[in-house]
């Protein structure tokens, strides 16, 4: 599912998959998905494509504010 703002994914993460947004957590998908070698994150954009991606991390890095403030 390809979710277009950062509230429906947010839910989707942490409503529908029960998937805390720890801080751990972030950071680690994060450096997954800045990682180009990586087979999950070319895998990611070969099904969602770059600009998605970017918009993903961007969410991940918005979620990681979010624990700073």
């Amino acid at each position: 599912m390809k979710f277009s703002t950062y509230e429906d994914w947010k839910h989707c993460i942490t409503q529908r998959c029960g998937i805390p947004l720890a801080p751990d957590y972030i950071e680690s998908r994060i450096s997954e998905l800045k990682d180009p070698k990586n087979y999950h994150t070319q895998k990611f954009v070969d099904v969602w494509g770059e600009a998605h991606l970017k918009r993903v991390i961007g969410w991940f890095e918005q979620a990681k504010k979010e624990f700073s403030t």
